[in-house]
């Protein structure tokens, strides 16, 4: 059993809440810029004092309404300035936040009000409060619903006129780190959501120790940074209290589709992302210099990029690698940075493995990816790469107050400052995830390297056992040949199987731009499906992806879908990971017809 422990930098106790933060921010600091707001197409500062203003305004509301200490108030929005002012004023009034992606079913939302017993919620939209007038009924405890868009912060700031600031500042230090703080309900890729429920402590605990151990990304003056995740994901709520709390200056950007422009309007330093997200920038690029008749150049420019990264692991690279790389840097590299802004030099990746190929062209061209891992039970991060210590293809070391084992079957364990202190109302699911010395059981499976840099290699409940005894972990696999431009999703299967297969959907927004490229003017997202050019080049997908996988563990046959996996139709989660016993229950048809027939029958 291999196991790695990092001591805390900052020694974890009781004292203080997360509403502490904007009270200090601001009487240390009271005229730092600690958001932008983008009005008229301009980003607008917003000061720590004018932060921690708004935040006490509406926490007043919140206690004229009857929100009482230890009250669970649900937020329903896409991520926005005012997400993140609500956050802190619920904590502020004493109360738990309870998030709720704005993507949610009315089924989704009935059980996590209902759940949670939240007392109100915030909505953003007109589409969030009927879906919520909707369930309303089924919830005894919900009483108020306040609707941004529709006035309802206002509404709140009035109602709170009357609260005395001695009155708010009562109810602010009631609560300890050891409490209640937010109550996360995980996306749920197969069953019921469950409620995990994240303290104080958790959340600032980490916070302060990844500080600590990340100076060169949040600590530099002028530090920057744009939220685009979905603040109801545990990686994004995390990066948000780290970046009040190191005082880097946040931007939101609800709409992913005007992400380029706020990437390149706001500047930031250093980006939160999933690895879909980089995948995208990358073919992006590509199908752009393609259709302008320079993908030679690309392909040529993402080469030099990624053998120049790799050199950097191996002693530094020879003077041929370098004039080619300085000459690539201005012709294609500053152009992609500058379309991120020009001033990135990091990015965080989380949600899923990025991928060697990925870590190493970003590299490559100047922004270093610190590839992390974790889940909404430890309070997202328990390991990242450092930019003293950032190993491409690993999640990195543990953060200063987290310790990670490998158990004899190769499950990866947690124990520290992040890990959540158990389900809500639900105490034989936590009996379950935890072993008998306290370690909180991941599901993931993985190893750890003699720096202690983790590489995670699966899911425990996923790993694939073909009739021939072969154990398969589908993420090698899947995450080569999604890198593909035309491939938006790929799903690994062959359980009980003699081999193993594979269901394939197409990008229907990368059509388009991969056909000019390639002159095939006129391919439709349908005929695409059954187009023998097309066919080549995801065989050509599949063939690469085999090279990292022994001859056993390879993709032999494979099918594309007539429709893609999204979170709209469920079959992804909000967090995006495929929902797989629900797609290959719905899909069993097909996965037969890759195999003559159904398990039974072969």
């Amino acid at each position: 059993m291999q196991e790695k422990t990092t001591a805390p930098v900052i020694e974890p106790h009781s004292d203080g809440n997360l509403s502490d933060i904007p009270a200090r921010n601001a009487r240390q600091r009271p005229r730092h810029a600690a958001f932008a707001r983008k009005i008229d197409s301009a980003w607008v500062d917003v000061t720590t004092t004018e932060f921690l203003t708004q935040v006490r305004a509406i926490a007043k509301g919140l206690m004229a309404c009857g929100i009482e200490p230890g009250d669970r108030v649900a937020l329903m929005s896409r991520t926005r300035y005012e997400w993140t002012l609500c956050d802190f004023a619920i904590w502020t009034a004493g109360a738990v936040t309870v998030p709720i992606y704005e993507t949610s079913s009315a089924h989704q939302v009935d059980w996590i009000l209902t759940d949670s017993a939240a007392k109100g919620i915030v909505t953003e939209l007109d589409r969030h409060t009927q879906i919520v007038e909707e369930v309303r009924g089924n919830s005894e405890a919900l009483q108020h619903v306040w609707q941004i868009e529709g006035g309802g912060l206002d509404g709140l700031v009035e109602a709170g006129k009357e609260v005395s600031d001695q009155d708010l500042d009562r109810r602010r230090s009631i609560a300890t780190r050891d409490d209640l703080a937010t109550i996360i309900y995980t996306s749920g890729t197969t069953g019921r959501p469950k409620g995990c429920e994240l303290t104080h402590g958790n959340f600032m605990s980490l916070s302060e120790n990844a500080i600590a151990k990340l100076p060169e990304v949040v600590g530099e003056e002028g530090a920057r940074m744009v939220l685009f995740l979905p603040l109801a994901h545990v990686l994004a709520r995390f990066i948000q209290v780290l970046a009040v709390d190191s005082g880097v200056k946040v931007g939101h950007a609800p709409d992913i589709k005007k992400l380029m422009d706020d990437l390149k309007g706001f500047q930031p330093t250093f980006v939160l992302a999933v690895p879909r997200v980089f995948e995208k920038i990358y073919n992006m690029t590509d199908q752009k210099l393609a259709a302008e008749n320079k993908g030679r150049l690309f392909r040529l420019a993402a080469k030099i990029a990624i053998a120049h990264s790799r050199a950097m692991d191996e002693g530094g690279a020879g003077l041929p690698l370098k004039v080619q790389h300085k000459v690539l840097d201005i012709l294609v590299y500053s152009k992609l940075r500058d379309a991120m802004g020009g001033k990135v030099q990091y990015a965080i990746s989380g949600g899923g493995p990025l991928g060697e190929r990925l870590g190493h062209f970003f590299r490559g061209i100047g922004i270093n990816i610190l590839e992390g891992y974790g889940l909404t039970e430890t309070t997202a991060p328990t390991n990242v790469g450092l930019p003293s210590l950032s190993k491409i293809g690993t999640v990195g070391v543990p953060l200063p107050g987290v310790g990670i084992r490998i158990a004899d079957d190769g499950e990866i364990q947690a124990r520290g400052v992040g890990v959540f202190r158990g389900y809500f109302n639900n105490p034989e699911a936590t009996a379950e995830v935890f072993t008998e010395d306290g370690w909180f059981q991941t599901g993931d499976i993985g190893s750890m390297d003699s720096d202690g840099c983790l590489r995670i290699t699966g899911r425990k409940k996923e790993i694939i056992v073909t009739a021939g005894g072969k154990n398969v972990a589908p993420a090698v696999l899947e995450d080569v040949v999604r890198a593909h431009p035309l491939v938006s999703q790929c799903v690994v299967v062959g359980d009980n199987r003699p081999f193993v297969g594979a269901l394939l959907t197409l990008d229907g927004e990368m059509i388009e731009a991969w056909a000019k490229g390639h002159h095939r003017q006129g391919l439709t997202l349908e005929s695409a499906r059954t187009d023998d050019y097309v066919m080549e080049h995801l065989q050509h997908a599949i063939d690469n992806a085999n090279k990292h996988v022994s001859q056993a563990e390879s993709i032999r046959k494979w099918a594309v879908l007539p429709t893609d996996f999204t979170e709209e139709n469920g079959y992804l989660t909000p967090s995006m990971k495929l929902k797989r016993q629900l797609i290959t229950t719905d899909y069993a048809s097909a996965i037969d017809d890759l195999y003559g027939g159904p398990v039974e029958s072969i």
